[in-house]
């Protein structure tokens, strides 16, 4: 199998754990923070990125210790969030029943909350209904966000799907929806396919040019020009989106982030 396909599905490193953790700035904000603990790392450290702060943590570093620092380091992580905010790489979290939009297809719908007896959300000409049960807090619309997001982005594979399964030696074994950091897709060698849930928040086209690139890996699981020609061939226009998720990409997957650690 080519060493792209290799580096793919690499799996993650043994002894890899993740939780969250909250922590309050002085501007009596609560921010998430993803906690690592990492057995290859070699000292505590704080970073933030589209996707918000993380702390990672050596397997011997105590979980007080990585308090902490985290603590010793709260100015420099207020503003390291507050500078990617003013460069409009990190969309304002959705607060529970405050108006606020919901970002689809590239487009923002307003967001309307209303009382049920179940936390679903629903699309039309108004824009997104976010209905809650009495009891429904930040987990349960986390979840419903996801479950949402994941059904729109599978409606959006079944309805381009068909006309590209012609020519193609096999089709996808099964599909996954993941949260990624960098890639936009991959596909495993048993012909599984991952896509990013965040495609669905931006513009269709470029959402389907990603379909079909990994789609052309079943072809040729390479980036050779005979994996460009394939590409082409099903998908003329695919530089311009390539060159938008180049541009847009990682505003994105900082909003997704930010929409699935949904603030009460």
């Amino acid at each position: 199998m080519a060493r792209l396909l290799r580096r793919l599905i690499a799996p993650t490193a043994p002894g890899i754990q993740r939780d969250t953790v909250r922590l309050r700035l002085d501007d009596a904000a609560e921010i998430e923070v993803l906690r690592v603990r990492d057995p290859r790392a070699r000292r505590l450290k704080l970073s933030v990125d589209e996707r918000g702060a993380r702390l990672t943590l050596p397997t011997r570093a105590s979980l007080v210790s990585g308090e902490r620092f985290l603590q010793a380091n709260r100015q420099w992580l207020q503003q390291q969030l507050a500078r990617f905010s003013d460069d409009g790489l990190l969309a304002p979290p959705l607060l529970l029943r405050e108006p606020g939009v919901l970002p689809l297809r590239g487009a923002l719908l307003p967001v309307h909350w209303e009382d049920g007896r179940f936390t679903r959300i629903e699309v039309d000409e108004a824009g997104a209904h976010i209905q809650l049960s009495a009891r429904a807090g930040e987990a349960a619309l986390r979840r419903a966000l996801r479950e949402f997001y994941e059904a729109q982005t599978r409606a959006d594979v079944g309805q381009w799907l068909p006309k590209y399964l012609p020519g193609l030696a096999r089709a996808p074994a099964r599909l996954r929806l993941k949260v990624m950091s960098s890639q936009w897709g991959s596909l495993a060698p048993d012909g599984s396919m991952a896509l990013d849930l965040a495609l669905v928040l931006g513009r269709p086209s470029a959402f389907e040019y990603v379909l079909v690139h990994e789609l052309c890996h079943l072809l040729q699981a390479n980036h050779s020009p005979a994996f460009w020609a394939e590409v082409q061939a099903r998908f003329p226009y695919w530089e311009q989106e390539r060159d938008y998720l180049r541009l847009e990409g990682r505003r994105l997957k900082g909003t997704l982030h930010q929409l699935l650690q949904v603030r009460a």
